[in-house]
């Protein structure tokens, strides 16, 4: 079926459904087992590798480097079809998606030809940029020391999403003088382990955990050359999230438009003889499918601010390159608190549509909330508004970089 005749609009291009019918086979088998997966922590190293097999890592690619040429929006509409089906999967690979767009515009042609091929070939990258340590903010613990034509990697990162199911860590580190390095460390290299002690109550098989680096010999083609990120990578990894959550809430309103829609229990105190003819009922499955529908329409307008920070080239104007950045940025910021609460309305919400059978384990609602309210903890929202109001108050321009640590 068509995301048009589902009732979620149309793709964000002419082309969308037929470059999405080749992974709606992979999404079904994933959904599939989803609340299994859930129950018993099995992390998913499996659909990942369908995703692979897909060729669904390599979307940013042109056609003749193994890839799709998918455009910044239809990848973030694929990102929200593949959160109907689990949201641990999308949350796993962002950073193999925020690694490509690194790739993509990067300054080096020898370092973007390098990981374009290795992309294209099918190989992942997972996170290794945030620290629980005592580092202040801006600096990190993690330290790249120069050995003769190598570098040699000590350290310690926390919250590394996906590396446990990538074949490289794409890392954030300093020198032994502070200055920032970047690079791409192989997830099996001696001196490198890999933990899955993340235990946060939602998104619990993105294997956000530890990953620790202890004498980890680096060639120089794994050291980028430029440690800078993309521009626009602020607004693209937090619109990843968005996109997450925004299939967590169609995935939430097809449950319970399903569940009610079988259900053969009544009240006496309801309206109809059938629950699925209630209209109390049906306006609260009503309500949430609307929630779900508005957030994934706010995520595609975003993702086309995204788009034109990508086509604005620094090199003919400087300045409306930077401006398409910034108002990036604001788009996103802008659709941060709006979409979060339409997602955790509706999580929690579907509930009153269905009798206290609805919170059983086996039907799995509840992990649509607790991934929902893990991944609204993320970069927090607090902030958002402040920094859309402060740019439509005084015009001013949102921050370029988000870190975390000590004062």
């Amino acid at each position: 079926m068509s995301q048009t005749d589902a009732g979620w609009g149309a793709g964000p291009s002419g082309r969308y459904e037929e470059l999405a019918a080749r992974f709606r086979p992979v999404f079904a088998e994933i959904r599939a087992t989803a609340v299994e997966r859930d129950r018993g922590h099995g992390l998913p190293h499996a659909e990942i590798g369908w995703l692979k097999e897909a060729n669904f890592t390599t979307l940013r690619l042109a056609p003749e480097a193994g890839g799709h040429g998918a455009s910044l929006p239809e990848l973030f509409n694929l990102l929200i079809e593949l959160s109907q089906a689990d949201s641990n999967v999308t949350n796993a690979l962002r950073a193999h998606f925020g690694f490509t767009e690194d790739v993509l515009c990067s300054s080096s042609p020898d370092w973007r030809a390098l990981w374009i091929a290795r992309i294209g070939a099918g190989e992942t990258i997972g996170s290794g940029v945030s620290e629980t340590g005592p580092a202040k903010v801006g600096q990190f613990d993690t330290v790249v020391r120069r050995r003769g034509d190598a570098h040699v990697l000590d350290g310690r990162k926390f919250y590394t999403t996906g590396s446990l199911f990538a074949d490289y860590i794409h890392l954030s580190a300093q020198d032994e003088e502070g200055a920032p390095v970047t690079a791409a460390v192989p997830t099996r290299a001696p001196g490198v382990a890999i933990v899955d002690d993340w235990d946060g109550f939602g998104q619990a098989l993105t294997a956000s955990g530890t990953a620790r680096f202890e004498g980890v010999v680096l060639g120089p083609e794994l050291i980028k050359p430029d440690p800078a990120r993309f521009p626009y990578a602020m607004a693209f990894f937090q619109l990843v999230h968005l996109a997450t959550l925004a299939g967590i809430g169609r995935a939430a309103a097809e449950d319970v438009a399903r569940l009610v829609a079988e259900r053969t229990r009544v009240y006496s105190h309801g309206n109809a003889g059938r629950t699925a003819d209630d209209p109390q009922v049906q306006a609260v499955v009503g309500r949430v499918r609307g929630n779900a529908y508005a957030a994934g329409a706010v995520v595609l307008k975003a993702a086309e601010a995204l788009q034109r920070a990508h086509d604005a080239d620094p090199g003919s104007d400087r300045a409306a390159a930077e401006r398409a950045t910034a108002l990036a940025d604001i788009e996103v910021n802008q659709a941060v608190t709006v979409v979060t609460n339409l997602v955790l309305e509706a999580t929690t919400g579907l509930f009153d549509a269905l009798g206290a059978s609805a919170v059983k384990e086996g039907l799995g609602l509840d992990r649509y909330w607790r991934n929902a309210r893990t991944i609204a903890s993320h970069n927090p929202r607090i902030y958002r508004d402040r920094i859309v109001g402060a740019f439509a108050v005084n015009g001013t321009e949102p921050p370029r970089q988000y870190r975390v640590g000590t004062v």
